[in-house]
């Protein structure tokens, strides 16, 4: 009996010291609970703005006629896709042509004066080379003359001839660029008065222009090939990218903005210009700002960061902030890059308490 007995007080006390000795390891397990970190990083940072735009086109012209005559053709319509060089319209100038018939039948009269006038001339002169003294000098002055007129008059009905096949070239209107009509002003058997009424207007709408103004406080930071954002909210938010082709390199005085603008390609004509959009440029550039997640700064007048230290130690650090992004925080004081920083709820930490960090991506 007093064997059994000593063997039951035995189990007793070991079960009593293995319970006692669990509870502190119990406690250091919920001492270090994981708590999701980040690391405090060097990172350009930038302030973004979001200001309306609107498309245009790139190039656009309304073509009007160089002479007065009669439409006789006409062989596009608005909406249509045109080519450079793509015959448009035909104007009808029955005179013009009559007038150029003319100038080349003088041109033909003009050579045939001066090539008998040349024979003259250069038969007087073989005369008097072979018989000194037997032409008189004036038939030989005279001779030239009227070789030099001759063909000052050849030169003149070319110049008038030339003239006359540029007025009827202008009979034919012709794309300059490879675009879109959007505009027909005149229709078959209309009058077109010489530089009046335009026939048809073209867009080059295979590139766009997106035309944005800027503020004057923000007006320093433009850069050319600086790169933007565009959203076409009529295109279910259809998003875009470019860069700064040209700006103005002036503030207007009476809106103070500066016009800046980004080329858009646009090859299948899926923008239309008129259509508003939505560009967001970036501003007040902060280049290897010590930068930290919004994710980890308490809000409030006095921002907090919780760190983790290299004993896993919660250290409660009051920070002064800077510039202000989508996702960071430029921190001017209270941080080192290389900095684990707490992210997330913060409720159930408190400073001193030790943890186990876990990297989180974001």
């Amino acid at each position: 009996m007093l064997a059994g007995a000593f063997v039951v007080g035995l189990v007793v006390f070991w079960l009593a010291h293995h319970a006692h000795a669990q509870t502190p390891i119990k406690a250091d397990v919920a001492s270090t609970a994981a708590v999701g970190v980040a690391i405090v990083t060097r990172d350009d940072l930038s302030k973004q703005v979001t200001i309306a735009a609107e498309f245009r086109p790139y190039l656009e012209v309304a073509l009007p006629a160089k002479v007065t005559g009669y439409v006789s053709n006409m062989n596009v319509d608005f909406g249509d896709t045109v080519k450079s060089g793509q015959l448009l319209a035909t104007i009808e100038v029955p005179e013009l042509q009559a007038e150029l018939d003319n100038a080349q039948a003088a041109e033909q009269k003009a050579q045939a004066d001066y090539t008998n006038a040349n024979l003259i001339y250069f038969r007087l002169q073989s005369v008097n080379h072979d018989h000194p003294n037997l032409v008189a000098q004036q038939d030989l002055d005279t001779a030239q003359a009227n070789e030099l007129a001759t063909a000052a008059t050849i030169a003149a009905a070319k110049a008038n001839v030339e003239k006359y096949q540029t007025m009827v070239g202008y009979t034919q209107i012709t794309a300059p660029f490879d675009g879109v009509i959007t505009h027909r002003y005149a229709d078959p058997g209309t009058l077109i008065e010489a530089q009046g009424k335009p026939l048809v207007r073209v867009s080059d709408n295979y590139r766009l222009r997106l035309d944005f103004p800027v503020t004057v406080d923000y007006a320093k930071d433009v850069k050319l090939g600086d790169p933007v954002a565009v959203r076409v909210d009529s295109l279910n938010g259809k998003a875009l990218t470019g860069k700064i082709a040209r700006f103005t390199h002036e503030v207007d005085d009476s809106t103070r903005t500066m016009i800046t603008e980004i080329e858009v390609p646009n090859p299948d004509l899926e923008l239309i210009p008129g259509m508003y959009a939505s560009v967001v440029l970036n501003v007040e550039k902060h280049l290897q700002a010590l930068a930290v997640p919004i994710e980890a700064v308490s809000s409030g007048k006095s921002p907090i960061v919780y760190v983790v230290n290299h004993d896993h130690l919660i250290e409660e650090r009051p920070v002064q902030l800077g510039l202000e992004t989508p996702d960071k925080y430029e921190v001017l004081s209270g941080l080192q890059e290389g900095d684990q920083v707490v992210i997330g709820n913060r409720s159930g930490f408190q400073a001193g308490q030790k943890v186990e960090p876990k990297m989180i991506a974001l």
